[in-house]
């Protein structure tokens, strides 16, 4: 009987080898199925509550993919799209906007804003972006927009509040307490408002405010307000006369507060000075009109009677004849 020899066979080595590990497998695969087993019998659930949680698993994992596989291919959008078409025919689409808090500006500028969506179905109105360009008009200092369904927009104003009026070249504008500009007026809208001047003074306003609340009984007499070298102020009150303040904003406080009170005393304000120079420390300088024309007329007044009082002194050396009386006259006429 022919015998078959087999080449490459296994040796005995590595068949040993190969039941060990076979022996090595199934001795973990024993133990890491106690451990599972282990560890789902501590779980307080029962085993038909885990079977219904993998299945819920499973079915949301599917619902993402489809999700996700429905974003990419553009599904929700054209979605979103038929229904905005929908709620537009059916009578959701702006068709009015109620306006609340608006007292001193345009209300034209608003319904601009609000009416000039490219799309006025109310699912679609962009409320976010509404309120950003309703913050870019000038007298809006805050801005809430909401829905009121089925096609109203309401939209309230917080309003900026006009604190002074800036001078600029003869052009006039108003602003808030932070220097912030509102809009162009004419002369005939700034009566009773503080005009402000020079160059820089919107961004001390701020500063102004500290300044005057140092002499409480003059902010209000304070008509106009100079920012002079972008270093001091120079201020008008409402009888015209000037105040120049020193350099420094505790200086010119502590200026202001000394002026106050001398005002106080003397009652400066209102009487014949027309300009207080402050300037120079515990010194100040007045300016009274016509005064400098007095104190020549004074000087030439002196004068004339000191000539006179000369020639009344020559006199009496001299012949009193006609002539010389007659020149003697003539000179002080001529110092008159």
């Amino acid at each position: 009987m022919a015998q078959t020899i087999r080449r490459n066979g296994k040796g005995v080595r590595r068949a040993a080898a190969t039941r060990k590990t076979r022996t090595k497998v199934a001795t973990a695969r024993k133990q890491t199925g106690n451990i599972v087993d282990q560890a789902i019998r501590w779980l307080p659930f029962s085993d038909e509550t885990l079977h219904r949680m993998m299945i819920v698993t499973i079915i949301g994992a599917v619902a993402a993919v489809a999700v996700i596989s429905a974003e990419i291919v553009g599904v929700p959008a054209m979605a979103e799209q038929h229904l905005a078409s929908f709620a537009g025919q059916v009578g959701f689409k702006v068709k009015r906007v109620e306006l609340r808090g608006v007292k001193r500006m345009n209300e034209q500028a608003v319904y601009e804003k609000v009416l000039g969506q490219t799309d006025q179905v109310m699912s679609r109105i962009d409320l976010a972006g509404l309120r950003t360009d309703l913050l870019g008009l000038s007298w809006v200092k805050d801005a809430r927009v909401s829905r009121q369904l089925p096609d109203a927009l309401v939209v309230d104003i917080v309003e900026r509040s006009p604190h002074a009026v800036l001078r600029d070249s003869g052009h006039y504008v108003l602003i808030d307490e932070t220097g912030h500009e509102l809009e162009a007026v004419p002369s005939s809208r700034i009566k009773g408002m503080m005009v402000l001047s020079g160059q820089g003074v919107e961004g001390e306003v701020g500063a102004l405010e500290k300044l005057l609340d140092a002499a409480p009984a003059l902010k209000k007499q304070v008509a106009e307000a100079e920012w002079v070298g972008n270093r001091r102020w120079n201020l008008t009150f409402r009888t015209s006369q000037v105040l120049a303040l020193p350099e420094g904003a505790d200086e010119g406080a502590a200026a202001l507060l000394s002026f106050a009170r001398m005002d106080g005393v003397d009652r400066l304000l209102g009487g014949k000075v027309t300009a207080f120079d402050m300037r120079v420390p515990d010194r100040i300088y007045l300016r009274v009109p016509g005064h400098a024309d007095a104190i020549a007329a004074d000087a030439r007044a002196a004068a004339v009677a000191k000539a006179a009082k000369a020639a009344g002194a020559d006199g009496p050396g001299k012949p009193s004849g006609h002539a010389d009386g007659a020149k003697s006259a003539k000179t002080v006429a001529a110092h008159d």
